[in-house]
This record gives structure tokens, C-alpha cells and sequence, in this order.
């Protein structure tokens, strides 16, 4: 620790600084009263342009992003670049649906993606699976926030003999964290996302333009990385695709981008926004994120030309392959600007986070807590209710980095994707049909969970001698294709679910089973028919 002073002064400069921005944000465009779900969990639906810009950008491009990314580049080569492309496509993929969830959720008052699916189809029973799907996706991208600043406390030196001792800054930061998002709401990552972003981008561009010049440039920072990879055994590394990994570069890129505005963070950022008009904007400009992705992936190879070795990981005989961005900077980097590098990846972990617990505590609130054990919530209890669990959620993602192997927490990761794309039927193509039958529906969610939970399952982790769980690439030889090719398991279980929806539906239809009707099946559902003190965007379409 005494090597890494000034990095240590820096990075807790910086994160102080940055947790004082959390409290002072409760008095940030505060209104009169927090206690209500929609000032508290959405920051009173009044973010603009460049506010919902860097809240969304930073709930999205994560701690965990800045350190896993690169990582992969690190040990796999080109497939960790599916990153790029699929927060490219995603964009177009979600710009309507995303304005049109944003109409319907302001007129009618959603605050979570289950509040629609529970108007829409008269179903209190899908809106419940689609909250706990919500809140199980959530979780561990929460505990991956925490992986991040432990990669980066490690370089750093600040570990200890025991666990306690080894976790104690991540408890006390995520403490802090806690308390500013309790007091705060939506409000506190909103204004500490603009330096957050501001400190991300500032670190890569002085990376990519300085370390080229300390490793040789960009030719022998691509030539060390393509020696490593020809010495190496496994047939799907390498700097470019192969035949063996190009199936599971697409199909795993296309479902990503499929997930990414599902997981219930991605869409509280947008219910924010004050209007359909900076939802467009922002789907818009949001792709400048991507530049900045590649770029911080391309790290990776930098760290191969550097010589850089991992630290030891949780289990004997392992490798921490997610402190090789950290060791980079703390080996190229002044000691000063380490710091501030630190403290970008640390910083970059409480946004998400604190997103994140508060769209997991919204979803318990609202389909769970007043549909099933209050109905008759105020305002004000559903508020301190979302609160308090926001803070169980924070304990348990501390949890499961404390007392769960790391690596464990990084595969659930893998799983909370397969898992959110099977709300894709009910949520992303409710917006646009009613056809799908509610009970069919349920079918999908179940048919698609199940078969893609068997198939994580029978994945092994040859890297960690895990036999279970060890990744979302599927060996098609298990299907019975005699072929090395592998896919990305959500794409093909959400396939399933989608086949299973649509298959029960005349069938249940033709058994006369009840649908269930309410307001939301009126031809005007869409009609964007604001409140006459909010000033109304372009008008939705109509169907």
C-alpha cells in the first residue's frame, strides 16, 4: 500500500467529492416533497437532453465495462469486440419503442416496465414474473459494479488478510452510496453522472494517445497482441474472427442489443425524461458511447504489449484477469494520474449501482408491495418503501461479493442476460400488439426460462474448472449438430419463448379462455395525451 500513496489520496479525494455531489443532489431541482415515487424514483419525470444523456450513457457503460471489456480482449482477442456492435444496433433497435413506452408509461402513470405489462394484458400474474425477472437480472449487475472497484482497490494494494479486512472499503463505499441514493433518489447518479463521464473520457483519450507512444505504437501493440494469441492453445482466440467464434460474435451481439433497454435501469433513465423529443435525441447521440467503448476495449492489447500480468484471484492457481486495465495504468501512468484513472473506474461503479437499486426497488414497490401486500399505498408509503428496499438490494450485492466467489458473481452476470431477454414478448412487443394471449404469454416466459437455464447449465468454464454456469456460449454439438460452433443462449431462448407465445395463442383463444379487458385496449392507448400543465411533444401514433 505505502508504493500507491498518492493514488490512494487521489482516488478517495475524488470519491469523496463525488459522494457530497450525492447528498447535495436531494436539493438539486428538488420539488416541495421526495416522497413520491415519481420525484424520488424517476427525479420527477423532468430530465432534458444533455441531463437524461449522461444519466442513461452512465447507467449503461459501467465500472464493470471499463474493466471487463478489455479484459476479455485480453484473453479471447477480437470476440470481446461484440461489445461495439451491439451498443451500436441497439439504438436503432429500441429508438421507437422506447419513444412509445415513454408515451404510454407518462399518460397513464407507469413507473416500472411490469406496471405497463399489468394494464396492458389485465394480468396481475405476467407483471409479477416480469418484476421478478427485473429484480433477479438486476442483482448481480449490481455486484459487478463491486467487482470493478475491487480490481481497482487491489492494484491499489488496499486488501487484507480476512475477508472483513478485505472488503471494507467496498462496505464503506457502498455505505455511502446507500445513504446519498436513500436521501437523493434518482437525482444523486444524474448529477454525479456528469463527472463520471467527464473523468472516463478524459482518462481514455489521454490513454489512447499516450501509451501508443510508451509501447512502440499502434502496430507493436497489435503485433504483441497477435503473438500471444498464435502461441495460444484455444481455437477461439485470436485478433481477428474465426469460424469457430463468429456465430456467437453475432448472435451474441444481436441479443445483447436485444437485452440492454430491457434490464428496468435502462428504462427508469428514460421515464425520466421530460419528453418523447429527448428520448430521440438521446437515441441519437447515445452512439458516441461506442467510440469510447472501442477504445477502452482496444486496452486490453495495450496491456498484452505492456507485459502486463494479472493479481492472483479468489481461488488458488487462478488469474484476475479484470485487474489488467488498473495494472496497466498503475504501471504507465504517472502516480497522480492513476489516481484520477482509479477513481474513474470506482466513481464509474456508484451511477449504475445506485440506477440500478432504485429500478429493482420501483419493481418491488409497485408489483409486488402494492399489488400483493398493500393496495391501498399512499403515495408516500410506496416512496419510503422503494427506499428501504433499495437499501436491501445494496446489502444484498455487497453480499454476494462477500461471501460468493467473485468469479460466481461475474457468471450470474452472464445469466441476468439470457434472463431479462425473456420479458422481450410481453414488454417490447406489447407495445405494439395485444394479440399475444396473456396466459401464452406465461407459456413463452416459462418455455424460454427453462430451456435457457438447462442450457447455462450444461456450459463448463475450462479457465475456473467450474463444470456448471461457466459462460452463455452453447455448443451446438449438444443439439446434436456435429459442428465446434457455439451460440449465445438467450438469443435461442428467447426464440423458443417467442415460438411458445405465439403457438398457445389461438389455441387458448379457441378454448375460450379469458383475456381480461381494461382501459388499455382502447384504440386511443397510445394517444400521448399529456396532463395540460406538462407541455406535450409530438403527438404518439396511434393504432
Amino acid at each position: 500500500m505505502s508504493d500507491h500513496i498518492v493514488q490512494i489520496v487521489v482516488f478517495a479525494v475524488l470519491f469523496l467529492l463525488v459522494s457530497g455531489m450525492g447528498f447535495v443532489a436531494a436539493r438539486w431541482r428538488a420539488p416541495k416533497d421526495l416522497n413520491h415515487l415519481d420525484e424520488w424514483g424517476l427525479g420527477g419525470r423532468n430530465f432534458g437532453g444533455w441531463i437524461t444523456w449522461f444519466l442513461v450513457g452512465g447507467d449503461l457503460y459501467t465500472a464493470y465495462t471499463f474493466v471487463a471489456v478489455p479484459a476479455l480482449l485480453f484473453g479471447a482477442g477480437a470476440a470481446g469486440f461484440f461489445a461495439v456492435p451491439y451498443t451500436i444496433v441497439v439504438y436503432p433497435l429500441v429508438f421507437l419503442v422506447l419513444v412509445r413506452l415513454w408515451s404510454v408509461s407518462h399518460r397513464h402513470g407507469f413507473v416500472t416496465p411490469a406496471d405497463f405489462v399489468r394494464a396492458r394484458f389485465a394480468s396481475p400474474t405476467l407483471a409479477l414474473l416480469i418484476a421478478i425477472t427485473g429484480i433477479a437480472a438486476t442483482m448481480p449487475y449490481i455486484a459487478l459494479q463491486l467487482v470493478g472497484i475491487e480490481a481497482v482497490l487491489k492494484t491499489m494494494g488496499v486488501t487484507g488478510d480476512s475477508a472483513l479486512a478485505r472488503h471494507t472499503p467496498i462496505i464503506i463505499a457502498f455505505a455511502i452510496l446507500a445513504a446519498y441514493t436513500y436521501q437523493s433518489g434518482l437525482r444523486a447518479p444524474a448529477l454525479i453522472a456528469f463527472v463520471k463521464d467527464t473523468l472516463i473520457y478524459i482518462v481514455i483519450i489521454v490513454a489512447v494517445l499516450y501509451l501508443p507512444s510508451k509501447l512502440g505504437g499502434w502496430g507493436s501493440i497489435f503485433d504483441a497482441a497477435e503473438a500471444k494469441f498464435a502461441a495460444s492453445p484455444a481455437p477461439n482466440d485470436g485478433i481477428t474472427l474465426n469460424a469457430n467464434n463468429q456465430l456467437q460474435y453475432i448472435t451474441l451481439a444481436l441479443g445483447s442489443a436485444m437485452a440492454l433497454f430491457l434490464y428496468p435501469h435502462s428504462i427508469t433513465g428514460v421515464l425520466a425524461s421530460r419528453d418523447r423529443g429527448v428520448i430521440k435525441r438521446n437515441m441519437s447521440a447515445l452512439p458516441a458511447y461506442s467510440l469510447l467503448l472501442g477504445l477502452i476495449a482496444i486496452l486490453g492489447f495495450m496491456a498484452i504489449a505492456a507485459g502486463v500480468k494479472p493479481l492472483p484471484g479468489a481461488r488458488e492457481g487462478t488469474l484476475d484477469t479484470n485487474t489488467v486495465v488498473p495494472l496497466l495504468f498503475d504501471q504507465q501512468f504517472p502516480a497522480w494520474f492513476a489516481g484520477v484513472a482509479f477513481a474513474a473506474v470506482g466513481i464509474g461503479a456508484l451511477v449504475p449501482a445506485a440506477i440500478m437499486s432504485i429500478a429493482a426497488a420501483n419493481l418491488f414497490t409497485r408489483n409486488i408491495y402494492k399489488e400483493y401486500l398493500r393496495k391501498d399505498a399512499t403515495p408516500a408509503q410506496e416512496a419510503n418503501v422503494s427506499k428501504i428496499s433499495s437499501l436491501v438490494v445494496k446489502v444484498g450485492a455487497v453480499a454476494c461479493i462477500v461471501f460468493l466467489d467473485p468469479q460466481f458473481s461475474i457468471d450470474l452476470q452472464l445469466i441476468g442476460g439470457v434472463i431479462i431477454l425473456q420479458t422481450l414478448p410481453a414488454v417490447a412487443l406489447g407495445l405494439y400488439t395485444r394479440w399475444l394471449h396473456r396466459g401464452a404469454l406465461i407459456a413463452g416466459w416459462v418455455a424460454g426460462m427453462g430451456l435457457g437455464m438447462w442450457m447455462l447449465y450444461r456450459i463448463p468454464n475450462a479457465a475456473t474448472g467450474r463444470a456448471h454456469f461457466g459462460g452463455s456460449a452453447f455448443p451446438l454439438s449438444q443439439f446434436g449438430f456435429d459442428t465446434t460452433k457455439t451460440i449465445y443462449v438467450g438469443l435461442v431462448a428467447v426464440a423458443v419463448n417467442l415460438l411458445v407465445a405465439a403457438i398457445a395463442t389461438p389455441i387458448l383463444r379457441s378454448m375460450h379462455v379469458v383475456e381480461g379487458e381494461d382501459s388499455t385496449s382502447r384504440e386511443d392507448y397510445f394517444a400521448d395525451a399529456t396532463p395540460a400543465a406538462t407541455p406535450a411533444a409530438d403527438p404518439a401514433p396511434t393504432t
